[in-house]
């Protein structure tokens, strides 16, 4: 009989369909759907607890689902245990065997599949190669930094060429500097091996740095999934939109003159937004790079404006902050670059805020859950590589 199935790279890598994880009465995961493209680098972001790393140790075998399936390559895992699986993990705790060399950690997979020790041995020296690790094979891992342990994991889990690599907040015991060095060249090997990623963070620039398409989670549940850039510039919901950075939410009125703000102000959106609205309360996003501060007098930006007080405006060397308290009280966000010294306000001045239309986004009424049309089982793509 032969295999009636499409060729391997138009069957997406994972597909989570219906899968809901129940631990007692708690539900750490609730109906998700989700799918990843062969070679994606696909990120599942959201605070402590709202099901991330749960997801994903159902994808390993780690966790079973309490309903749905599980396939990985178009095959239906949900009962296999890890080992029959073709995915490998990378943990944050990287747990290197102390009393191996680097070069026998990472041949470790290779030697319990029964690959000959020569052939182990090059494979290992190759993938240390693509990590950056080129001569470091006689090391012990305590002689290494945590950056460099790091890549050692990577290099270990990758070198059995798994179908998926899953890795769980792998990143959260790096300084800052390391961190950002190590998101560019975790994206460089993905690109170079072309196995398809499902990395776990809370970190939103990590997410929106690395990968292809990000889902944000909460309370179990997928919010909004897609590109980063569409998801930072057109949230589904008002929880995605204030985790994924600052944003300010000014309140609205939809009359038939179209959006007041409560001070009375007349403020315009896109077409496509003023359409969406489904009631006469509305909710603007305005992410504060997107606000231009004029001090008093000088001719003000966007064709919206408000006017407002300075509350506080911090120096923060390549722009400043500033808190502006509205005339209707509430207080707005702003980064501005510091371009004229000239130009920055100080507390206590009045300014004028103002925006593009383009630059704003509706959010729905029911702030904290995906509206129907969230783009919740979002199409994948092929990545490109």
């Amino acid at each position: 009989m032969t295999d009636e199935r499409p060729p391997a790279a138009s069957v997406p890598a994972v597909v989570l369909q219906h899968v809901t994880k129940a631990f007692d009465q708690t539900h750490a995961v609730q109906d998700i759907d989700l799918q990843l493209a062969q070679g994606e680098f696909f990120a599942l972001l959201g605070p402590s607890g709202c099901g991330k790393t749960t997801t994903l140790r159902m994808v390993g075998g780690f966790e079973l689902p309490t309903e749905g399936r599980i396939l990985l390559e178009g095959a239906d895992v949900t009962a296999l245990p890890p080992y029959k699986r073709d995915v490998n993990t990378v943990f944050q705790s990287y747990a290197l065997f102390p009393h191996m060399t680097v070069a026998d950690n990472v041949a470790f997979g290779l030697r319990r599949k029964g690959v000959s020790g020569g052939d182990a041995r090059r494979r290992a020296n190759d993938m240390l190669e693509l990590v950056g690790l080129e001569g470091f094979g006689t090391r012990r891992p305590h002689q290494l930094s945590g950056g460099q342990q790091q890549r050692v994991a990577l290099a270990r889990a990758l070198v059995n060429e798994p179908k998926v690599l899953l890795l769980d907040e792998p990143m959260g015991a790096l300084d800052a500097k390391i961190r950002k060095s190590m998101q560019i060249e975790l994206k460089r090997i993905q690109r170079e091996v072309g196995i398809t990623f499902l990395y776990v963070t809370h970190d939103q620039n990590e997410a929106m740095s690395m990968a292809d398409r990000l889902a944000v989670m909460n309370g179990g549940r997928i919010e909004d999934i897609g590109e980063p850039q569409r998801v930072y510039d057109r949230p589904a919901t008002q929880f995605v939109a204030e985790f994924l950075g600052s944003c300010n939410i000014l309140p609205a009125q939809l009359g038939d003159d179209g959006l007041r703000l409560p001070d009375g102000t007349a403020v315009q959106v896109g077409a496509e937004d003023l359409k969406a609205i489904a009631t006469q309360d509305a909710r603007i996003g305005l992410r504060p790079e997107k606000l231009v501060v004029t001090r008093d007098g000088a001719s003000a930006a966007g064709v919206n404006r408000v006017r407002g007080i300075v509350r506080t405006a911090t120096y923060l060397g390549a722009s400043t902050e500033y808190e502006v308290v509205t005339t209707w009280g509430d207080v707005l966000r702003s980064f501005a670059q510091n371009l004229d010294p000239s130009q920055r306000a100080a507390a206590g001045e009045q300014v004028t805020i103002g925006w593009d239309p383009d630059h704003a986004f509706l959010l729905p009424s029911a702030a904290d859950s995906a509206p129907q049309a969230a783009p919740v089982t979002d199409t994948i793509r092929t990545a490109t590589r």
